[in-house]
């Protein structure tokens, strides 16, 4: 029991700490629309035949755009 909560607590700072990335981007799908968001972070799986799976496939694989969806998550929504 103590591990569980040590893990709980290994970034008490991370305001991302527990959201997945699907759960983000699934938030900002919603917030934004696919269009809006393709605008926003200019990658082919928000503009061209967008979609949560593929979207979650290349962001999973590549930092810098993971990095831009996490900070216009939180732009958006710890602002």
């Amino acid at each position: 029991m103590q591990n569980a909560y040590l893990c709980n607590m290994s970034q008490p700072n991370n305001p991302l700490h527990g959201k997945t990335l699907e759960a983000i981007v699934t938030e900002l799908v919603e917030h934004y629309g696919w269009e809006r968001l393709g605008q926003l972070i200019k990658i082919n799986s928000f503009t061209h035949e967008p979609g949560i799976k593929s979207s979650l496939k290349f962001l999973r694989k590549t930092e810098w755009a993971r990095r831009k969806v996490e900070l216009l998550y939180l732009d958006t929504f710890m602002a």
